[in-house]
C-alpha cells in the first residue's frame, strides 16, 4: 500500500450502500433449477439419489458456503490465522510459480495466442473460425524464432462440458482491495458457480513474455468469450494479493484500506502484445482501438505499428465463402506473420532491458 495522496479523501466515511438483491432464492425455484441440469429421461432412475443431493446443495446455498475446504493462512498474511481458501491459495501459488519461471534470464521466451472466437467444428457451427486459422499462422512465425508458445482457444468456452469464464462482480467498484490476484469469486461452492477456466487462465498469462490477440467482431465489438476475459482480467490491473487483508469479501475493510492509501499494483506490465482484428462490414478499427487503449492501460508494452493489425476478410462478401476469401488474401496472412514478428522482436527487447520512454515518470492519478 502507498500512503493517502488526498487527505481530504481518506477522511471520507466508509460507507457501504445495499438494498438490490436481499433474499435468497425460494426453495422451489431453486430446486427447478437444481434438477434442470438432470432433465434427460435416463437420470430419472436415480431421482430419489438427485433428491438426496439437490437438498445437501440446498444446505451449501443457504448457509453461503462458498469455499467449504479452507486452512489458516499463516505466515506472510495480514492475517495468518484467517481461513483461507485452499483452491484460492493453490492458484496463487501457480500464478507466484509461473511468473518465477517468466523472469528467469535462461528461460525461452513465451507467447500466449489468444484465439477469440466462439466458434469451432465442435459446435453448433460445425466448422472452424478465421480467428483460429490466424492465430494459427502468428503461431508457426513464432516457432519459427524458437519461441515457446501457448495457444488459448476460448472457443473450448462453447465446446467442452461445463466450462466457463464466470462474470466479473464489479468488486473493483466497491474497493479495489476488494478485487483480489487471483480472483476470490470463484469458485462458489454455494452458487454452483464452479469449472472456472480462469484461474488457469492467470497462470498462462504469468508465465507469458508477450500475447497476441486474434478476434473477430461481432456486433461491433470484441467477441463475448474475450470480453468475459478482459473482465476478469481487471484483478491483474491493481488487484489485492492479499485475501487476509480484507478478511474475503468485507467491503467494509476494504475501503477503509483503499482511502488509506493503495498503489493499484499492475500484475502483468511489462509484457509485449499484439492485436489482429478482422471483420467483413464493419467495427474492426474501433474493437482494434478499444483492445491497445485496455492493454496500454494494464502496463503492456505495444510492439510496433505493424503488431496492431484491422482488416476485413471478404469484405460485403457472402459468409458462406469467407474461408476461401481467407485463403486468397495473402497479404493479410503475411500481416499476421508481421504482428507475430514484431511481438517475438519486442520481446525480445524486453528481456534484453528495454524500457518504455515514460517508465520513470510518476502518474499523479493511480488507478
Amino acid at each position: 500500500m502507498s500512503e493517502a495522496k488526498n487527505p481530504s479523501i481518506a477522511a471520507v466515511p466508509v460507507e457501504v450502500r445495499r438494498g438490490q438483491i436481499t433474499e435468497k432464492l425460494p426453495r422451489e425455484v431453486f430446486r427447478e433449477r437444481f434438477m434442470a441440469r438432470f432433465y434427460d429421461p435416463a437420470f430419472r432412475a436415480e431421482d430419489e439419489a438427485l433428491a438426496r443431493l439437490e437438498a445437501i446443495a440446498w444446505d451449501a446455498y443457504s448457509h453461503a458456503r462458498k469455499s467449504p475446504i479452507t486452512a489458516k493462512a499463516g505466515a506472510g498474511y495480514a492475517d495468518p490465522d484467517y481461513e483461507l481458501s485452499v483452491e484460492w491459495r493453490a492458484a496463487s501459488e501457480r500464478i507466484k510459480a509461473a511468473q518465477v519461471r517468466q523472469r528467469d534470464p535462461a528461460g525461452r521466451s513465451r507467447v500466449l495466442i489468444v484465439n477469440a472466437s466462439s466458434r469451432n467444428d465442435y459446435t453448433c457451427p460445425s466448422e472452424m473460425s478465421k480467428s483460429f486459422r490466424l492465430g494459427k499462422i502468428a503461431q508457426g512465425a513464432l516457432e519459427r524464432r524458437a519461441f515457446d508458445v501457448d495457444f488459448l482457444d476460448l472457443s473450448r468456452l462453447n465446446s467442452d462440458r461445463d466450462l466457463h469464464i464466470h462474470p466479473c462482480k464489479g468488486c473493483v467498484s466497491t474497493a479495489m482491495p476488494l478485487c483480489h490476484w487471483p480472483c476470490s469469486c470463484y469458485p462458489n461452492h454455494s452458487l454452483g458457480l464452479v469449472n472456472d477456466w480462469m484461474n488457469e487462465i492467470y497462470e498462462r498469462f504469468a508465465a507469458a513474455h508477450g500475447v497476441i490477440f486474434v478476434t473477430p467482431v461481432y456486433w461491433y465489438q470484441v467477441a463475448s468469450p474475450l470480453k468475459l476475459l478482459m473482465d476478469r482480467l481487471v484483478c491483474a490491473d491493481g488487484g489485492n494479493p492479499d485475501p487476509t487483508s480484507t478478511h474475503g469479501k468485507t467491503p467494509e475493510e476494504a475501503k477503509k484500506i483503499e482511502l488509506a492509501g493503495w498503489d493499484y499494483p499492475k500484475h502483468l506490465a511489462g509484457r509485449a502484445y499484439g492485436l489482429v482484428v478482422h471483420g467483413d462490414v464493419a467495427g474492426i478499427e474501433g474493437s482494434r482501438r478499444a483492445l491497445s487503449d485496455w492493454l496500454d492501460w494494464m502496463g503492456l508494452i505495444e510492439a510496433g505499428p505493424k503488431s496492431r493489425l484491422d482488416r476485413f476478410i471478404g469484405y460485403y462478401e457472402p459468409y458462406a465463402t469467407s474461408h476461401a476469401a481467407l485463403d486468397h488474401d495473402e497479404a493479410m496472412q503475411q500481416e499476421v506473420v508481421n504482428v507475430a514478428q514484431a511481438v517475438a522482436e519486442r520481446v525480445e527487447q524486453i528481456r534484453n532491458g528495454y524500457k518504455q520512454p515514460d517508465d520513470a515518470l510518476q502518474t499523479p492519478r493511480a488507478k
